[in-house]
């Protein structure tokens, strides 16, 4: 089956052709995570996508190159272009999960982030205990003043936590945590868009108390209380994702 990508009323301008191909990958991606192009469908020709798109050939190749990396489609000579099923995504990617993002934050999106976070920011408190140094714990407590100062405000309690866990991941002096952390990000922001601390000055207070046990036991290099500071932080999060 081929599918017919939905034409757009009125086109962007870009001034630079790297912003076409960006155009088209976020276009593309969207509509395949969205299921406007179905996984196992077949995409039209590059003619008729480049008429569409309003872009040469070079743009569109590199922009299903681009997709293709990120294990959304699958290119067969004398077969054409095809939308990969679910489970070949590279959902750690940061384009793809923000597209998923996008499409709204459903029970299992929330448990999925949910389930990721548990598995790792718990370990990357504890490497943080054991690894951080003097500049990185001053970042954490930093953040974490921020955090407390932030009254009412949801973006600024948003932009504290998230500053925050991702100084914890980048004390951890791991490669890996580092580059997936877009998905903390989109887990942070999904979570408190369904239900922040800030609604609840109990909540509230509850998670500036909880979020400095993990810095004071970083700070103390306690691997295993920072550990379980931040699983008590995580498992708190998912309890009201729901709310």
């Amino acid at each position: 089956m081929v599918v017919k990508v939905p034409q757009k009323e009125s086109r962007r301008r870009e001034p630079k052709p790297r912003s076409h191909t960006l155009r088209v990958v976020t276009e593309l991606g969207e509509q395949i995570v969205s299921g406007k192009l179905p996984q196992g469908s077949l995409l039209p020709g590059d003619s008729e996508l480049c008429e569409r798109f309003g872009v040469s050939r070079t743009v569109l190749r590199e922009a299903l190159k681009t997709l293709s990396g990120k294990g959304l489609l699958q290119a067969r000579p004398r077969i054409g272009t095809r939308v990969r099923p679910q489970a070949d995504w590279n959902l750690f990617d940061s384009e793809v999960l923000v597209w998923l993002a996008r499409l709204g934050f459903t029970r299992a999106f929330l448990g999925h982030l949910g389930e990721m976070r548990m598995a790792l920011e718990p370990e990357a408190a504890a490497l943080a205990a054991r690894r951080r140094t003097a500049d990185q714990l001053q970042s954490m407590r930093s953040w974490h003043d921020r955090m407390a100062e932030s009254g009412g405000s949801r973006q600024a309690f948003v932009a504290a936590d998230l500053g925050l866990h991702l100084s914890i991941a980048a004390a951890a002096d791991n490669p890996f945590l580092v580059s997936i952390s877009t998905l903390i990000e989109v887990a942070l922001v999904a979570m408190m868009t369904n239900s922040s601390p800030v609604d609840s000055r109990r909540r509230f207070a509850l998670s500036v108390a909880q979020h400095k046990r993990i810095i004071d036991a970083i700070e103390a290099r306690d691997a295993d209380l920072a550990r379980a500071a931040m699983r008590s932080v995580v498992q708190t999060g998912i309890a009201h994702s729901g709310d």
